[in-house]
């Protein structure tokens, strides 16, 4: 079911985002509906690290081969 939103954004970008969607051949429309499923879904996937992780973190090096 497709639901009407308001936004109220600043005019520039407003046009950057149509001239965007036109030369991508979508719509601003779709823009936002693609960009609010992403968040929103990696948001509920979110990992909380804790201090000890990231006290740890950078400390060891792998090497290239």
């Amino acid at each position: 079911m497709k639901t009407k939103l308001t936004l109220q954004l600043n005019k520039q970008v407003i046009d950057k985002a149509k001239n965007y969607a036109r030369n991508h051949k979508t719509s601003v429309s779709k823009m936002v509906e693609s960009y609010l499923e992403l968040v929103t879904k990696h948001k509920s996937l979110a990992i909380e690290i804790s201090p000890l992780v990231e006290n740890l973190s950078g400390v060891i090096t792998i090497k290239e081969y």
